[in-house]
């Protein structure tokens, strides 16, 4: 019931900044928590930063003070601000939409993923 499409994902030097886009349309956006996981070549899909259907913020501890995560209801949108980035943030990120905050379910709903790329 919920499609998510990501955008604003690029090639970013180390210390810059980035703003991840995720669209929703569907009838759950209010009813599940969204967030970002990312993956990065040969890794597993780890948790970045969710934010829960009551408004409540979470974060990863490796981008904790780095990263804010947001949402604006009325355009159906959660965004992921990203400063000071670094190398090992290198990864595609992908925007979920399910029940839980920090872990994947079946229930999940992803979008199709936008590359971020820092270099040093």
């Amino acid at each position: 019931q919920v499609q998510l499409v990501e955008s604003g994902g690029g090639l970013v030097q180390a210390g810059g900044s980035l703003r991840l886009s995720c669209a929703a349309s569907g009838r759950t956006f209010s009813n599940y928590a969204m967030g970002w996981f990312r993956q990065a070549p040969g890794k597993e899909r780890e948790f970045v930063a969710t934010v829960s259907w009551t408004g409540g913020t979470y974060y990863a501890d490796s981008v904790k003070g780095r990263f804010t995560i947001s949402r604006d209801n009325a355009k159906n949108t959660v965004y992921l601000q990203m400063n000071n980035l670094k190398p090992e943030d290198t990864a595609v990120y992908y925007c979920k939409a399910g029940p839980t905050i920090r872990t994947m379910t079946s229930s999940d709903s992803w979008g199709q993923g936008t590359q971020v790329t820092v270099s040093s």
